[in-house]
């Protein structure tokens, strides 16, 4: 569906160039002399780079209806990882290289959102926090809890992230996988 630069609001996926990009920011500009024009900061879906970019006042461009769905992620193969429609149960293998580095934060049994965007497998998003067990850390020494240490941790999934000191092998975390950042015990 085509759109004008009028009907441009945030979060609105487009085709530009023949990528898909979000709008992330835009803003209408009337200069006192010569044709309005719309400043654009637009993301690419695929690669997240923004890309700053202006448009004439009026110009039509094409629209991309979203579909976000939530999976249940069940098992990887190696070269697929599989997930599972809770309503349908159908199951929807999806190549290791699309999932990149959110593979690190999947763990069986969880709810993952997939982005579609017209039937096309654009990403693959982890819940915002999940909970991880710790499988090798180095052990902590006794009172050294008062300073902001830290040290690695490689989790069950195969990820290293920096925790305090105070955290032993067995425990389980809970993290925030847009940034790797440790945020609890649990």
């Amino acid at each position: 569906m085509a759109i004008s630069t009028a009907d441009f609001r945030n979060g609105i996926c487009i085709e530009y160039n023949g990528r898909l990009c979000t709008i992330v920011e835009f803003q209408h500009v009337k200069p006192g002399k010569g044709g309005a024009f719309v400043r654009t900061k637009l993301r690419d879906i695929k690669t997240g780079r923004v890309i700053d970019n202006t448009f004439n006042a009026g110009v039509k461009v094409e629209q991309v209806r979203l579909d976000n769905k939530k999976l249940q992620y069940l098992y990887n193969d190696g070269a697929d990882y599989y997930f599972m429609d809770n309503d349908t149960f159908e199951q929807t293998a999806v190549p290791s290289e699309v999932i990149g580095d959110n593979a690190q934060w999947l763990k069986e049994n969880d709810e993952a959102s997939i982005l579609y965007a017209a039937d096309e497998l654009i990403s693959i998003e982890p819940q915002m926090f999940v909970e991880l067990e710790v499988t090798a850390t180095e052990p902590g020494f006794k009172g050294d809890t008062a300073t902001n240490t830290t040290k690695p941790a490689t989790l069950e999934t195969g990820a290293t992230i920096q925790v305090p000191t105070f955290v032993e092998i067995g425990d389980v975390l809970q993290i925030d996988t847009r940034d790797g950042r440790f945020i609890k015990r649990v």
